[in-house]
């Protein structure tokens, strides 16, 4: 069983990209467990077609302990294990929290069965709270992949990120698999992410080009597999979970200084255009 945490800057398409991939590796036979890390608990919306599931935390709340794997686990497009950490109540606790209560349950209930290949962690930006870094720190998940853009904040924040999964590579094993190139269509992009990629260390693992039938598939709570397996932006995300699924290289990665991350911005003209 792979272990996999999908991390990367606020609103650049974790949740998305992660759903649209697990979709296709279910389309190859794969069985996956998808936790959602985040309180919005947005993680399995498109592969439950929109059902708004309970929480791990919410039923904590209003049931107690004494809960059932079935309460906080629903099944969700080409039978996906599909299960929501959620948050604390607004202005109460930590969010990250959330993540390590969830996890534990998970696992005193017997949630990692045998017969997964993958799991899933879907976490909530940055690396910054040790709550939200729970999967990497404690060894829960052995592969990363950092979604980015050719956005400045979105590089900065996959480069920081790489700074916790270098932090716990030694006690947690951790190991950066690639970069996810969620596209906004930024000069120069590609070549970008595949430099950015090989100064950590790392490669790009795919390049998705930005296409609006994902925002389409989104509006009618589906997965672009499951809204259109026909169309291209269908394939790039069979291309990018067989990608995954065959990925031999996992590499502690070697974050940027500042000064050196901001000379290859401007080396491809995005600062220049800013």
């Amino acid at each position: 069983m792979r272990q996999i945490a999908i991390y990367g800057k606020g609103g650049i398409g974790k949740s998305t990209t992660t759903q649209n991939t697990v979709a296709a590796l279910t389309e190859m036979g794969k069985k996956v467990l998808v936790v959602g890390c985040d309180p919005k608990a947005d993680s399995t919306r498109l592969l439950l077609h929109g059902l708004n599931q309970k929480t791990v935390l919410d039923t904590l709340r209003d049931e107690g302990e004494d809960i059932d794997l079935e309460d906080i686990m629903r099944n969700g497009y080409g039978d996906t294990k599909c299960v929501e950490s959620g948050g604390p109540e607004p202005g109460v606790g930590c969010a990250g929290r959330g993540i390590i209560t969830s996890i534990n349950m998970l696992e005193s209930l017997g949630a990692y069965t045998p017969d997964l290949d993958y799991v899933f962690y879907d976490v909530l930006g940055d690396v910054v709270c040790g709550g939200f870094a729970m999967p990497i720190r404690e060894g829960k998940a052995r592969e990363i992949y950092i979604v980015a853009s050719g956005e400045m904040m979105a590089l900065y924040a996959a480069n920081n990120i790489s700074k916790g999964v270098m932090k716990f590579a030694d006690s947690g094993g951790v190991r950066l698999g690639g970069i996810i190139c969620n596209s906004r269509n930024v000069d120069n992009e590609y070549e970008l992410l595949e430099a950015f990629a090989r100064e950590l260390g790392s490669q790009l693992i795919h390049f998705v080009p930005r296409d609006n039938v994902v925002q389409r598939a989104e509006i009618n709570k589906k997965t672009v597999i499951d809204f259109d397996p026909t169309v291209q932006q269908a394939d790039e995300y069979r291309t990018l979970a067989r990608n995954i699924d065959g990925n031999d290289m996992f590499v502690v990665p070697r974050p940027m200084t500042q000064d050196r991350l901001e000379e290859l911005l401007m080396t491809f003209g995005i600062l220049d255009s800013l």
